[in-house]
């Protein structure tokens, strides 16, 4: 349905899925400023409504924006992940997700089971533990896992299955189908996202010949939005709202400038740091609810709150790059970058 839905948004891309039945390709990808800005734009919405105090009020805004944030950036990140890399090389982009993955959710399980927040553990086992980071993370650490799971399965197909890219495709979201229904490690809207992105880079498309910026897909954004049941990723209409709101942001794209897009492409090149870190400042903030109760719109509380947890991400990361812990935890000398 999500390739499906995809090819019926973008003429390219279906065109070029036709060319792939009968030749294998390669592609590479460089860093895209666009890319950067629609991470950016969504990990923000993240750490927005990762703030229980903002969910609860805006909760229509908060359907919304979960039925496109996350699935836009699963969709990334298929694209970028080059699951066509050799073994060796694609297994050490794996191992560091991994490695920060296991030490977040093993802390967050921890902290869960100390704190009284929404995921709160009552019991906590080293069964708990490994259930968590194995099977159903908490917190936003989900995502990692899920890229994991993703990653190796389309790199598995890839490299042990001798077909055409569509062939491949179409096994690795069967098999991906599989997973989630009979394993339950993940969601299987989620592995259609991922399988997506990775279908437009397997394809050989250029990502922003498939998601092209237009100012209305505003349009069709207000209407299905406007449809509660069109808000859920796994939905029709969901999809639509995936590909309309990464459509229509990319239209505003040309009219930023200046310190607003420095500062949004350096969010969007730092992403994985806002991934790991930020519950550490979501849970803070929730100190700053009765100094900022006279704002009755709690915007005042959103925007500190988003700041703060976003500066002191990259804070964490700059951090590390001076104790050289990065490359123990990330696998790279500079987590800020």
């Amino acid at each position: 349905m999500f390739l499906f839905g995809f090819c019926l948004l973008n003429r390219n891309f279906a065109a070029k899925i036709m060319t792939t039945m009968g030749a294998e390709k390669t592609s590479t990808t460089s860093r895209i400023e666009q890319i950067d800005y629609l991470k950016a734009v969504m990990i923000i919405l993240m750490v927005a409504f990762h703030l229980v105090y903002i969910g609860d009020y805006y909760t229509y805004a908060k359907q919304i924006v979960y039925t496109f944030h996350m699935p836009a950036f699963l969709v990334i990140s298929g694209y970028l992940m080059k699951t066509e890399r050799p073994i060796g090389r694609f297994m050490h982009t794996i191992w560091w997700i991994l490695v920060p993955y296991v030490v977040m959710e093993t802390a967050y399980t921890l902290m869960a089971a100390r704190l009284p927040i929404r995921e709160h553990i009552d019991v906590l086992t080293a069964g708990v533990v490994l259930e968590k980071v194995l099977l159903h993370p908490l917190g936003p650490y989900w995502y990692l896992h899920t890229m994991i799971v993703c990653g190796i399965t389309t790199f598995t197909v890839g490299r042990f299955v001798k077909r055409n890219t569509v062939s491949r495709l179409i096994i690795t979201g069967l098999l991906l189908f599989a997973i989630s229904r009979y394993t339950g490690l993940l969601s299987t809207a989620n592995a259609m996202y991922f399988l997506a992105g990775a279908a437009i880079r397997l394809c050989e498309c250029k990502f922003l010949q498939i998601v092209r910026p237009s100012k209305w897909a505003v349009l069709g954004l207000i209407l299905l939005c406007s449809m509660p049941e069109c808000l859920d990723r796994a939905a029709t209409g969901g999809v639509f709202i995936v590909y309309l709101s990464m459509s229509f942001l990319l239209y505003l794209w040309r009219f930023i400038f200046g310190k607003l897009k420095s500062g949004l492409l350096f969010v969007g090149r730092n992403t994985l740091l806002v991934v790991l870190f930020s519950p550490i400042f979501t849970i803070l903030c929730k100190q700053l609810i009765p100094l900022l109760q006279f704002d009755s719109s709690r915007l005042l509380f959103l925007f500190i709150s988003v700041f703060i947890t976003i500066c002191g991400s990259m804070a964490i990361g700059w951090i590390l790059d001076k104790l050289n812990i990065s490359r123990y935890l990330l696998g790279k000398d500079k987590a800020v970058i």
